[in-house]
């Protein structure tokens, strides 16, 4: 009885520690398992992470191909191709007309040389005179200029005189471009000096001389608009219709000269002017 209650005990002992190792495992297991979970749930996390980026990187590529695609299938190429082309044509064509143009322009100028010459040349004839030499100033001929002289006031030992004189005799001298120099300096220093008529009136002549026609006639019309009274005016009227004359604007210089001849009779300058006149009524 004794050994049988013995061999009861150990069997109950054994059975208990066979339970204990039973729950250790079991609890290892799940340990292990709960870090396995774990473990496959990051790295499934982080692959659908990298499978959104995939898929975003595939929708942008796709909407890119999508694009290029619509602007192939629409002939967005062959547009832009067509219109490059088509500016490439109108430029050429813009170079073709501006030298068109300039070469136009040329030939109005030559003409307009030549029709200057001429102009002069039949009138020198018809006046009696010579033809000048090519390149020469007809405004140099006293017959149709009066070169500027120097009015009585202010005294001769005066800055303002000597100015006015230097660029007379600069003006007499045939430098023209000095003589310019000089009236419009003296101009600037003295603007409201009596001798003002005179210094306009030789800057338009220095004007005319150097062949700027258009700013001699705006000068001496200066001197007839503001020096009403100045003995210059008549010089002036018959130096602005030499201008006209040398752009070709004759009938201009028609008036202007009818206009000395009936305002100032007795000038010393209608002799000229009325030798003028009539060669320019006399040219068809």
């Amino acid at each position: 009885m004794k050994k049988l209650i013995l061999a009861s005990l150990f069997l109950m002992q054994l059975f208990a520690m066979n339970s204990h190792a039973a729950l250790f495992d079991d609890k290892e297991a799940r340990k292990k398992i709960l870090e396995v979970e774990t473990t496959m749930n990051s790295q499934n996390q982080a692959t659908q992470t990298e499978l959104a980026n995939l898929k975003k990187n595939q929708q942008s590529l796709e909407q890119r191909v999508q694009a290029i695609e619509a602007i192939t299938k629409g002939g967005g190429l062959m547009d832009m191709q067509n219109q490059l082309e088509t500016l490439k044509q109108e430029v050429a064509r813009l170079k073709g007309e501006l030298e068109v143009a300039n070469h136009s322009v040329e030939a109005t100028q030559q003409r307009q040389k030549d029709l200057y010459g001429d102009t002069d040349t039949r009138l020198r004839k018809l006046e009696g005179g010579t033809t000048p030499a090519t390149g020469q100033v007809p405004a140099v001929d006293a017959a149709t200029a009066v070169v500027p002289a120097a009015a009585a006031a202010p005294a001769r030992n005066t800055q303002e005189y000597q100015l006015l004189e230097l660029a007379n005799g600069l003006s007499k001298e045939s430098k023209y471009k000095d003589a310019f120099n000089a009236y419009d300096k003296f101009l600037k220093d003295y603007p409201n000096s009596a001798l003002a008529p005179d210094a306009k009136y030789g800057l338009g002549y220095s004007q005319y001389a150097l062949k700027n026609y258009k700013s001699a006639i705006a000068t001496q019309q200066k001197v007839i608009d503001l020096h009403p009274d100045s003995p210059k005016v008549p010089d002036a009227m018959m130096n602005m219709a030499n201008s006209q004359i040398q752009l070709g604007q004759v009938t201009a210089a028609k008036k202007t000269l009818r206009d000395l001849i009936a305002k100032f009779p007795n000038s010393e300058v209608i002799p000229a002017a009325q030798k003028r006149l009539k060669a320019l009524e006399a040219i068809k």
